[in-house]
Order: structure tokens, then C-alpha cells, then sequence
């Protein structure tokens, strides 16, 4: 392996490192996008989630003017990311001022500055989690060597995001159940009834008011009492 091979391989090996520490999704975005400025050539950097029907979320950009592109992919209903999502794995612009895959979106990307383009989709398990979108203010900026190096960060970012999603998922889930349990003590308390009894009033609440469970619970614990 030459220096230039060892070179990438121990900054990938870091990045690895750096990702598996990080202990919530918005950490571990912003450490993508940190090392995607220094290992691939793009000055701007961003990455959008995908949720279900397609909705497109943006969670961390390096500038700006990436979420301003995204916001204009929402508004055109049309653009690379979207694509990605769609099914697509890799998208390239060379130059936003000539691509007339999107009519309406390059032009005003372009606009804004954002020549190059470089979407690569986030998967896990079969599963797509989102993009990677890289940007250069310069046109035909990214080269073969640019595609590879984003898409092995892609791999790592991918197993990294599936992890911290995972984990954000559970927390989430035993908080609820933390409230739950909280909301099931007072109306035990108060209507001497037991646990049983008390979760079956929670989720006729829950079904009658078309609230979730969680939320009927947090309103019983700050209010003492159950929505009208």
C-alpha cells in the first residue's frame, strides 16, 4: 500500500472510531459531514433522512445554503435527493447550470452558488436512511476518486446513523414507558385501582381523544388530571 493509500485508509479507520463514540444522531451527522470536507472535494456539505411517504427531513448542513437547496427540492418537487430516495443509489451533476434533469431545481440551485453535485444514498439492511449530498461552487468539480471515498463514507455513515437511530428509537420507547408507569401511579393512587385498571383508563383516553399514549400520559403527570 502506498502513502497515499495508508493515509486514507488510517483517516477512514478514525472516522470508524469517531462515529462508533458518538452517542446520538446529530452528533454522528456532524462527524460525516466534518470529514466529507476534508476527504472528498466539496466546500458544502448536508445530509436529509428519509421518512416514510418520501418526506424528506434536513439534519445537518455546513452551510446554509445546502438547507436552502433542500428547500427548494420541497418547493419544485423535484431534484437529486429525491431521486436517491426514490430508488437510485448515485446521482452526479457535473454542472447545475446545464443539467436539465431538473429544470426547475438547477437553475436556482445554481443560483445560489452550488455548481456540483454528488447525492449518495444512506441504506442500512435493505432499508434507505436518507443522503449524503456533496457540493462544490466550482462546476465538474468531483472526480472517480471523489465518488469512491464518498461512498465508502457513505457505508460508515450508514451503519453509524442505523445505529443511532436504533438507539434514539429505544430511549425514546423507555422514556415513554418511564411515563407511563408515572401516569399509571397517580390514577392508582387517587382511584385506588390497580395497575391493570389504571393502563386500560390511559388507553381509553388515548383511543377516545386520538392522542398517543405517551402524550396522555405527559399531560396527566404535569397536570394531575386527564384531558377533558
Amino acid at each position: 500500500m502506498n502513502d497515499d493509500g495508508a493515509e486514507v485508509a488510517d483517516a477512514f479507520a478514525r472516522l470508524a472510531m469517531e462515529l462508533h463514540e458518538e452517542s446520538g444522531l446529530e452528533q454522528t451527522v456532524e462527524a460525516v459531514l466534518q470529514f466529507a470536507l476534508q476527504a472528498v472535494s466539496c466546500t458544502h456539505a448536508g445530509v436529509v433522512l428519509a421518512h416514510k411517504g418520501g418526506r424528506l427531513e434536513t439534519v445537518a448542513v455546513t452551510d446554509p445554503l445546502v438547507k436552502q437547496s433542500d428547500q427548494l427540492q420541497v418547493d419544485c418537487g423535484e431534484g437529486p435527493s429525491a431521486d436517491v430516495v426514490a430508488g437510485q443509489d448515485t446521482i452526479l451533476v457535473p454542472d447545475t447550470t446545464s443539467d436539465d434533469r431538473w429544470a426547475i431545481w438547477a437553475p436556482k440551485v445554481a443560483a445560489l452558488g452550488l455548481r456540483s453535485v454528488l447525492s449518495v444514498r444512506l441504506h442500512a439492511s435493505g432499508i434507505t436512511l436518507g443522503v449524503l449530498q456533496l457540493f462544490n461552487s466550482e462546476p465538474y468539480a468531483f472526480e472517480t476518486d471523489d465518488d469512491a471515498v464518498a461512498h465508502i463514507l457513505a457505508r460508515h455513515a450508514s451503519v453509524a446513523l442505523a445505529s443511532a437511530r436504533e438507539e434514539e428509537s429505544l430511549w425514546q420507547a423507555i422514556d415513554a414507558r418511564k411515563l407511563i408507569g408515572q401516569a399509571q401511579g397517580i390514577l392508582m393512587e387517587r382511584f385506588d385501582i390497580n395497575d391493570d385498571q389504571a393502563f386500560a383508563v390511559l388507553r381509553r383516553y388515548s383511543q377516545d381523544h386520538n392522542t398517543k399514549l405517551r402524550d396522555v400520559a405527559q399531560r396527566l403527570i404535569e397536570t394531575r388530571r386527564l384531558p377533558d
